[in-house]
């Protein structure tokens, strides 16, 4: 698919870079072809108008471009004199010109034939036709043939490797998204299986008739536990979508983040104190952001929720808020086993879990990834460090002043 994306991306720039140059060129050859026509018409037409006079290249205000010769005419409408830049003894191809003039039927026009272009006139000494060597208006019509075809041609290989380029360039964020989707679809699909295969070999079992009424409510329990897990991990989905599609910026508003960072520790404080850890805060008070209060929340509740998981016992959980310049930042610092470089860039991506042993309670490795998403939506940045036996995470934002 990608591969025909690129071919039509690259099929539909040639298609318009070579509507240009053939609109350009055929300008060129059209006002140069107009040009030389509409001088060599004003020359016979000066000729026709003294065709007795020599007129030579030199003379002032010349118009005389090209050779010519004139056949004049007497009253009887016999040839009378003829001058001219050639060679006029061969009274037989002057007669075949005349000819296939008066036969062409018009005033003035074009005998591509024999390379002339004639034009009929009347003047105090009777009438006349003037013949003019259209040949090197030809040459110069050929030789720009040419020179737009070999411009073309470079131009057209140098705009193919471009659009080559550009072609890959644009197709890189299509590339990785439909990556992203196919490896969404097949860890979704992965997180659901255990569930469902668990809930299909429950519900059978549930119904043999060998089960006893302990083993029964046993397969109900599980049952239940696996419907409740999945619908954790459509909820989670939902709420990755919602952001993706720009739930955020419908409820943008100038809030106090340090307030609201304090209001949503509180109910964490018991949940830490079960586990054996610590909860401990250092905000500094009056940090305003322009953001989504419910969104921000849940990023710092994805965050705290990660720590009351995954945060080794007994220990301190740190949470600190400060200013530096227009931005701030905030810190979410818990004990733990340290993370590797691969670790702390993979721990954002969908799905992904630093502890596989855990893979079957409550965590479906989409938090960090909501947070993530929500922070971009905030014109932030989120990452990870780890140092000295404990992991901090990291969400930087701009300040509302």
């Amino acid at each position: 698919m990608l591969g025909k994306l690129k071919a039509k991306f690259i099929a539909i720039n040639m298609g318009l870079v070579l509507t240009v140059l053939l609109v350009m060129f055929g300008l060129v050859y059209g006002i140069t072809s107009r040009d030389l026509r509409e001088e060599s018409v004003q020359m016979l037409r000066s000729v026709a108008a003294e065709p007795m006079r020599m007129w030579r290249p030199g003379d002032r205000n010349d118009r005389i471009q090209l050779p010519y010769f004139v056949l004049q005419f007497g009253p009887d409408g016999s040839l009378a004199a003829v001058s001219g830049h050639f060679d006029l003894t061969d009274q037989a191809m002057l007669s075949e010109l005349l000819e296939a003039a008066r036969a062409d039927g018009q005033e003035m026009g074009d005998l591509p034939t024999y390379g002339f272009r004639y034009c009929f006139g009347r003047s105090v000494w009777g009438e006349c036709v003037v013949f003019a060597d259209i040949s090197s208006e030809r040459a110069t019509l050929t030789n720009l043939v040419r020179t737009c075809l070999a411009i073309g041609t470079v131009a057209l290989a140098a705009f193919f490797l471009i659009s080559l380029f550009l072609a890959r360039w644009a197709v890189r964020p299509v590339e990785r998204a439909w990556e992203q989707q196919r490896q969404f679809v097949a860890d979704a699909s992965h997180e659901l299986k255990t569930p469902l295969a668990v809930i299909l070999t429950d519900a059978e079992l549930l119904g043999s008739p060998a089960a006893t009424e302990e083993q029964k409510a046993r397969y109900a329990g599980d049952i239940l536990t696996m419907a409740n897990r999945m619908r954790g991990l459509v909820g989670s989905l939902l709420d990755l979508t919602r952001v993706e599609n720009g739930a955020v910026e419908k409820t943008m508003e100038r809030l106090d983040f340090s307030a609201l960072i304090e209001e949503a520790l509180l109910p964490f404080e018991p949940l830490y104190f079960e586990r054996g850890l610590t909860l401990e805060s250092e905000l500094t008070p009056g940090i305003r952001v322009n953001g989504s209060p419910p969104h921000l929340r849940q990023t710092l509740e994805i965050l705290l929720d990660n720590g009351l998981k995954y945060a080794d016992a007994p220990g301190t959980v740190t949470v600190r808020l400060g200013k530096q310049g227009r931005r701030c930042v905030l810190a979410v610092s818990t004990p733990g086993a340290a993370l590797s470089k691969e670790e702390l860039s993979d721990i954002f991506k969908r799905f992904y879990r630093a502890d596989k042993a855990r893979a079957m309670d409550d965590s479906y490795g989409l938090g960090l990834a909501i947070a993530r998403e929500i922070v971009t939506e905030h014109r932030g940045r989120i990452w990870a460090e780890s140092a000295e036996g404990r992991n901090t995470f990291l969400v930087e934002l701009p300040t509302a002043g």
